[in-house]
């Protein structure tokens, strides 16, 4: 097949960044002529250019409008079906909110759910400025539009809490929305020794030894939770030392952090490309997110056989197992709550948590992933006319 994959941003840096870089490497592999257009990347890998002849997903650059945000945004879906328009493909798979596409993946969920738990964090001014801001106007228009009758073919969504959100606030049809959930390389991040990754932590970071390490990751802090969770590490009666690796401005969290008194207790890495050891080295992952369509993280820590504790909203709280493999988080804005939650999840035995996450897990595998992927590509064939 000759697939489109859609990106705006292609990175090492992010889970959903390096999911649409496993996809393509992973479709490319299987035969497919994979070409992925996006506006910029940024990948320690050899990747080709358009033109270059390769067996490799090939990049296409999409040219953008600079200046304001929603712009940079209009113009980027304008000019990618442009590009799409002139050549033909079999599938056309998009990773963004734009104006031509076979599937959607709804990979960030719903905008408009977005804005409304956004406004439980934020003024009620900043919530009338953020309903008339040309940024979320035009994600909100886009995102009608792909939900329209005749906006895609079909809708791939992370998480069945996804699935519904679509359902409920665009009645969009249930049976063109199929839920395939992310999938993780398992090799990479399980570990043997994790006391070897453990000392590199202390060593690194200069952390007392004997400290339980917490483990936040994510880009985005304030959508992520990193204000409660610092709030909650407060709370805990015995320290505990939280490790936070992500882009986003450092300053105003080591600034609570401070004025928390547990400025020693974290440490701030900022963006890196492999996260492998820090989930190796850590004893649990807090991730009380206010809104999640499904995080990799969470996905990427259960390999490595950590805990996690997430909250409800994250679609990543589908796959845990209360008091065997995490806890689950009803309100992320409650640090008690956080606070109990990592309690308990530090108390849950190894070998519990191993065997729970290898029995989830293995059926989320990249060979699994991309046959559900191929059966969705071979359902929009089939509704194109392609194939019978």
């Amino acid at each position: 097949m000759k697939i489109a994959l859609i990106r705006e941003k292609y990175t090492d840096f992010g889970g959903a960044e390096r999911y649409v870089a496993s996809l393509a490497e992973n479709l490319a592999l299987r035969g497919n002529e994979v070409e992925i257009f996006a506006r910029t990347w940024k990948t320690s890998k050899s990747v080709p250019k358009s033109g270059e002849a390769c067996h490799s997903p090939v990049l296409h650059r999409v040219p953008v409008l600079k200046g304001p945000s929603f712009l940079e945004i209009i113009s980027f879906a304008v000019n990618v079906r442009k590009m799409l328009k002139k050549n033909r493909y079999d599938i056309i798979h998009s990773f963004e909110r734009t104006l031509y596409q076979d599937i959607y993946r709804a990979g960030d969920g719903c905008h408009r759910q977005w804005l409304a738990q956004r406004s439980r964090i934020e003024s009620p001014l900043k919530g009338m400025v953020n309903r008339v801001n040309p940024l979320h106007v035009t994600l909100l228009w886009m995102e009608k539009q792909i939900f329209k009758e005749n906006g895609c073919r079909a809708v791939m969504a992370n998480s069945q809490r996804g699935k519904k959100e679509i359902v409920d606030l665009y009645r969009f049809p249930e049976d063109k929305i199929q839920v395939i959930y992310s999938p993780v390389d398992q090799q990479r991040f399980f570990c043997s020794d994790r006391q070897e990754k453990k000392d590199f932590l202390f060593r690194k970071y200069r952390i007392e030894p004997g400290n339980p390490l917490l483990l936040f990751v994510g880009s985005g802090f304030k959508r992520k939770g990193l204000t409660a969770t610092l709030k909650a590490l407060s709370l805990l009666p015995s320290p505990a030392h939280l490790i936070v690796v992500g882009k986003d401005r450092i300053s105003p969290y080591a600034r609570l952090a401070r004025e928390l008194n547990i400025d020693e207790f974290v440490s701030f890495t900022g963006p890196i490309s492999d996260v492998a050891p820090y989930y190796q080295g850590a004893d649990l992952l807090v991730f009380p997110t206010i809104y999640e369509p499904f995080s990799n993280v969470c996905l990427e820590a259960m390999a490595a056989g950590l805990p996690v504790v997430t909250s409800r909203i994250n679609g990543a709280s589908e796959v845990i197992v209360e008091g065997q493999n995490g806890y689950v988080i009803e309100n992320p804005l409650d640090p008690a709550e956080i606070m109990l939650k990592i309690r308990q999840g530090l108390d849950i035995a190894k070998d519990c948590i191993e065997a729970t996450n290898r029995n989830i897990l293995c059926r989320l595998t990249w060979d699994n992933h991309i046959e559900q992927i191929l059966d969705l590509y071979r359902t929009v064939l089939i509704s194109k006319g392609r194939i019978q």
